[in-house]
């Protein structure tokens, strides 16, 4: 009994010692097991916050700059693990900044739109007035300033049209069928330098009704461009050509010419791809290529600015299918057109001059006065009056009929 004791004594440690052992290699394994998930926990930790750092410094500003249309690159995830659920919140941010911006630009369409009817009313009240002041006047100096406040009320009016039209708004103007000529005629009374454009012969060709006014509205534009773009000493050339399957106006600049991201950028609006985006018209607003490309894809006709001028500038083409084209028997001047200033006549003389017709149809006559047969009109005064009674016939051209006063705040289409 007592020689067992002590083997038994041995065993039983040695049992001990080997459970022991045995617990602890177990723990240390545990533990370095947890250590190790300890680690990856911690890095995993990590790497999502920097890839959520990573989406609001880098990612978020860069979708929002691209959604802007300006030319940003959004970079992708540093760890796409680490961002699997980031890509929804990128989808929904997108999404949210389209509808904001879709309800702002509404906005401001909206608010531009009722502006701009507004102030073509207040531009319309203005050209009666003008238009009545200059049948109570005989003085030439009075009649030639009316002429020129006129010539900027119809400039005023030109850009509240296009702004308008940018809007959502229809031209706004109703016509009859006018010869082509008197189209260009009348897009050239509405800009400033009306002076320096050459316009082309008398065309049998005409414009249907409800092409005249955006017609009218784009090639002024157009000239506008050319005028505001080139020399003060040179001119702006329109040429009629005859196509196959339609007619060809032609305008002619000696500009600088244009860029060749100037000339993407206009083949873009001029093609009707997100001009009507008014916060995409830069600073200050670029609205001249803007506008005639939503006036071209709403009524079929084309425009392009991509061809060289012979005068080193830039050639602008408009375009006119068959299908906006009629035929006039016989070119002629509108019934109220103003005659150019009548040559002096002896001393005592007194006659009624026909200026025009009442829109009854009715002679409009204005008594003149005996003119001084010693004093000739100076060649300068002779070239303005001449230029202004250019531009009155233009303007007559380009007004054949007038839409009603709108009331201030409309928001009619």
């Amino acid at each position: 009994m007592d020689r067992q004791t002590p083997a038994t004594a041995f065993w039983i440690l040695l049992a001990v010692v080997l459970i022991a052992v045995f617990l602890l290699v177990r723990q240390h394994r545990t533990t370095r097991a947890l250590r190790v998930r300890a680690e990856r926990a911690e890095n995993w930790a990590r790497a999502r916050a920097d890839e959520e750092r990573h989406l609001v410094d880098a990612r978020l500003p860069a979708l929002a700059e691209s959604l802007a249309h300006r030319p940003v690159e959004v970079p992708g995830a540093r760890s796409p693990e680490a961002a699997e659920s980031h890509e929804r919140v990128l989808a929904q941010f997108a999404d949210s900044v389209r509808q904001a911006t879709e309800r702002g630009e509404q906005s401001a369409r909206a608010t531009l739109k009722s502006m701009m009817r507004a102030v073509q009313s207040l531009s319309n009240e203005q050209q009666v007035a003008i238009s009545a002041m200059q049948e109570r006047h005989d003085d030439p100096d009075v009649l030639a300033g009316l002429m020129r406040i006129d010539h900027m009320n119809s400039q005023l009016n030109r850009r509240a049209q296009a702004t308008a039209v940018l809007c959502g708004s229809w031209p706004g103007q109703q016509r009859s069928a006018s010869p082509l000529t008197d189209v260009v005629r009348g897009a050239t009374s509405r800009i400033r330098d009306y002076l320096r454009v050459n316009l082309p012969a008398e065309s049998d060709v005409a414009v249907v009704s409800r092409a005249v006014e955006p017609v009218v509205l784009a090639v002024a534009e157009l000239l506008d461009n050319a005028a505001r773009h080139s020399p003060p000493n040179t001119s702006v050339e329109v040429n009629f050509q005859q196509a196959h399957n339609g007619m060809v106006v032609m305008i002619d600049d000696g500009g600088v010419g244009m860029t060749v991201e100037e000339l993407h950028r206009a083949a873009r609006l001029l093609a009707g791809d997100g001009g009507s985006d008014i916060n995409r018209l830069g600073d200050p607003p670029q609205v001249g290529f803007a506008v005639i490309g939503v006036l071209a894809q709403r009524y079929g006709f084309r425009v392009s600015v991509d061809t060289r001028s012979p005068y080193g500038g830039v050639r602008a083409v408009v375009f006119l299918p068959t299908e906006l084209l009629t035929r006039v028997s016989k070119p002629t001047m509108p019934d109220n057109a103003v005659a150019l200033p009548p040559t002096p006549r002896p001393t005592g003389a007194v006659d009624d001059t026909v200026l025009g017709r009442t829109p009854g149809g009715l002679p409009r006559r204005r008594r003149t006065q005996p003119a001084d047969q010693g004093t000739p009109p100076a060649p300068a005064d002779q070239r303005i009056a001449t230029g202004l009674a250019a531009w009155k016939r233009g303007t007559e051209s380009g007004r054949a009929t007038t839409p009603p006063p709108v009331a201030e705040g409309n928001t009619q289409a």
